[in-house]
């Protein structure tokens, strides 16, 4: 029989063969291992994967849930090799996720922030491009849906303007999906290229399309600091606030705006759903529902229909 850390390990390289990633959960089950092997405990009991879950103090009771439930995912795998092993209860250290609350900006909001990034004051000569790179990043994301992890990976390559489709590679359980793009969208990311191509020239860069004053792909902590700043800068944030709109809203937005424009032209939205659905690249369409439930506007719309749908039986 293997042993634990010998199981950890293929249990983690199978998942990710079908696209997990496993990040978080894989350093966790390492630790766990290290956890066993210092009890020399050859299997699982309950017991063990609660003291270990629980071993991190300070700490909110998502993250203690969290930890149990990647050692519940394991002893799963583990009992069928292992008969002894003790698969936690889910009704250990209970947590119910909350959602954060989503922010719907306005179009003048929308307008405000694109322009504040736009006229940016570079502070070297290698930020010149900066304000072209957060103008286009931020309006990229508002008019396609996209997460910013998979805006941040473009390549060059993934951006096809003579189709207007984007290549989103490696996404969310490793999958690719192809995104149509506006013609607008496809003239204004044209004009990027050219002054990315300009400012680099005869220089060595990234192939991302989207690069920091370095030549290297943006870091994520980069993108968030410059939309804090220009969000105060509009007056979206107080400038003592530690909350706030978020750059996941523009995707929040974006489906709400989809779902609305279904039900204001007289399309279905429940069928159509899916197809928001996969364009988004969620794996379950419930993800997708979510956002009805999100949007006073949505349920005012789906209250509407419901309504007409009451009086035409009458």
């Amino acid at each position: 029989m293997n042993t634990l850390r010998q199981d950890i390990h293929e249990y983690l390289d199978m998942r990710r063969n079908l696209g997990f990633k496993l990040r978080e959960a894989g350093h966790a089950l390492l630790d766990f291992a290290t956890f066993m092997e210092q009890q020399q405990a050859s299997y699982i009991t309950q017991k063990l994967a609660l003291t270990w879950a629980q071993l991190p103090i300070n700490v909110q009771p998502a993250h203690w849930a969290q930890r149990l439930s990647h050692v519940r995912g394991f002893a799963r795998y583990r009992s069928s090799t292992d008969p002894r092993t003790q698969i936690p209860s889910p009704g250990l250290l209970p947590f119910q996720p909350k959602r954060a609350r989503p922010y719907l900006y306005s179009d003048e909001e929308i307008e405000s922030l694109l322009h504040a990034a736009l006229n940016m004051p570079p502070h070297f000569k290698n930020c010149a491009l900066l304000p072209w790179v957060y103008y286009c990043l931020f309006g990229l994301l508002f008019v396609s849906g996209l997460r910013l992890g998979e805006v941040r990976n473009l390549m060059l390559e993934d951006v096809d303007l003579e189709t207007a489709v984007l290549t989103i590679r490696n996404a969310k359980f490793g999958k690719t999906r192809l995104i149509p793009l506006h013609a607008s969208t496809c003239k204004v990311l044209a004009d990027y290229i050219a002054r990315r191509q300009h400012h680099w020239e005869e220089r060595p860069v990234s192939a991302y399309l989207f690069i920091s004053s370095l030549g290297n792909q943006l870091d994520s902590s980069q993108i968030h600091r410059a939309f804090y700043r220009l969000s105060k800068q509009i007056g979206l944030r107080g400038e003592s606030d530690s909350h706030g709109p978020r750059v996941h809203d523009f995707r929040h937005r974006f489906a709400t705006n989809t779902l609305l424009n279904w039900y204001r032209s007289g399309k279905d939205p429940e069928r159509l759903l899916p197809v928001l659905s996969a364009y988004l690249g969620h794996v379950h369409v419930a993800d997708t529902q979510w956002y009805l439930e999100s949007s006073p506007e949505l349920m005012r719309e789906a209250m509407l229909r419901l309504e007409k749908r009451w009086g035409d039986q009458s």
